[in-house]
């Protein structure tokens, strides 16, 4: 009896104890509910700080610096130039996680042989993660049009082709549409008023109906239109005498494309580092969703930056208030017309001859000229017999130095003999005209002239 009584108390306490657990367990298991979740919160926090595989296509013209804009967003000064599809990518850091992520970027080469290799870029699955970056030169505004509308329909060529499902083009536009009309400028006072209508229901998610020519051509993708080289407006300015009305024309029909993508735009200078900050800010904010507060620019000719949604029909306008030679309706072709390219004439390169073949034909043309006497020429007139004889005295004098020596007045001239400066007519008149002269002839000062070897003393005293 003691025994079983024993039994029954043991068996009544674990009973007792058993149903006081299983009143505890709710709430323990509360708690580890709890728990398990801010740890599975934190983890995946932590596994997808920031998200990967982003990617950021590049398009454009032949050097129009599609390389140079992402190697300067990259940090490098240095690199290398590819061809077909180059791939480059630049660092995201989200300060607040202390995050890491690289942002893929595709530069897509500017011949239209190399539009398929988009294939190896995008796909179905990471459109939502993709934006594409149209690149336009503007040191050559007369291409600036066409090479839009070009790229622009390089992309939507592919992207039909890929065969996106409707339901997932539809959702990729209604993103866009979204973000258009959520856009509101930084420091206004609805900043943080989004522009939906009723933000709270997401069934009631509609936005506000667009503007005319805003977003008519939705690629599903985020676009940005880059313009490079900013640098060269003040050489159109001068070379080619653009004036203020025509980079507002061209300011002006790049805005109205970008309206109808819906893309931003930027002015960028890699020469002068202009805007390059601003552009790798606000991809990050696109692509990653980074806060961004920096309001457009519109002042500056050569810093231009409109974001997404900012840009309307009547912003527009307010450029046509300035044209005066061009009208806002003219066709761009017309307008921005390629300058006439300046034929460079290289000079001939002039190549010295040989020093012996400049010789041969200098003797050459010598010898066709007729001959000319050596020496200084002698006036024959001054050797006449009733001539100056101071004259006279002068000539013989230099034309007897010039020959050999004479040893007697009436020594024979040796006809094969040649003078210095003299012919030998010129020796043989003067050496007989003073021997036939007559020795009472008058000199100088008055004085008799004898012949032979006589002197002016021994004819004064034979008249004596």
């Amino acid at each position: 009896m003691a025994t079983a009584g024993r039994n029954t108390l043991l068996s009544a306490s674990l009973t007792v104890n058993n149903s006081a657990a299983e009143s505890q367990n709710p709430e323990e298991d509360d708690g580890q509910n709890l728990w398990s979740s801010i740890l599975s919160e934190v983890s995946t926090r932590s596994r997808s700080k920031l998200p990967s595989g982003k990617n950021v296509v590049v398009m454009g013209e032949v050097g129009s610096g599609k390389t140079t804009l992402v190697a300067k967003l990259q940090g490098v000064e240095e690199y290398m130039k590819g061809r077909g599809l180059e791939y480059l990518y630049f660092n995201v850091h989200d300060e607040d996680v202390d995050d890491h992520a690289r942002c893929n970027a595709w530069v897509l080469d500017g011949d239209l042989y190399h539009k398929g290799l988009q294939k190896f870029v995008l796909s179905v699955d990471n459109l939502a993660d993709s934006l594409a970056l149209f690149v336009v030169d503007l040191s050559r505004p007369w291409l600036a049009l066409d090479s839009l509308q070009k790229w622009a329909s390089v992309v939507r060529d592919y992207l039909d082709k890929l065969r996106v499902p409707p339901e997932t083009m539809r959702e990729l536009e209604h993103r866009l549409v979204k973000q258009f009309q959520e856009y509101v400028e930084p420091g206004s006072d609805l900043e943080a008023v989004p522009q939906r209508r009723n933000p709270e229901s997401e069934e009631e998610s509609i936005v506000l109906p667009l503007g005319d020519n805003t977003l008519t051509h939705n690629l599903g993708i985020p676009l940005v239109v880059v313009c490079t080289k900013c640098d060269a407006i003040s050489t159109l300015e001068k070379e080619h005498d653009y004036r203020d009305e025509h980079l507002d024309f061209i300011q002006s029909h790049i805005r109205r494309f970008c309206l109808q993508y819906g893309a931003a735009l930027l002015y960028t200078s890699m020469k002068e580092n202009k805007n390059l900050d601003l552009l790798y800010k606000y991809l990050v904010h696109r692509l990653y969703g980074f806060p961004f507060n920096f309001p457009a620019q519109v002042v500056e000719k050569d810093s231009v930056f409109i974001p997404s949604g900012w840009d309307n029909e009547k912003k527009i306008a307010i450029l046509h208030e300035n044209f005066q030679t061009v009208k806002a309706d003219d066709n761009f072709e017309d307008v921005i017309v390629k300058p006439p390219v300046r034929k460079f004439v290289h000079e001939k390169e002039i190549q010295a001859e040989d020093d012996q073949v400049f010789l041969v034909k200098l003797q050459t043309l010598l010898a066709k000229q007729p001959p000319v006497t050596a020496g200084r020429p002698v006036d024959t007139s001054n050797r006449a017999p009733t001539g100056s004889p101071r004259t006279t005295n002068r000539s013989a004098a230099a034309n007897v130095a010039n020959v050999m020596p004479m040893q007697s007045g009436t020594k024979k001239i040796d006809p094969n003999m040649k003078g210095g400066q003299t012919s030998e007519g010129v020796l043989a008149n003067f050496f007989n005209s003073l021997l036939t002269k007559k020795a009472g002839s008058p000199g100088p000062g008055g004085q008799p002239t004898g012949g032979g070897s006589n002197t002016p003393g021994t004819v004064r005293k034979s008249d004596l």
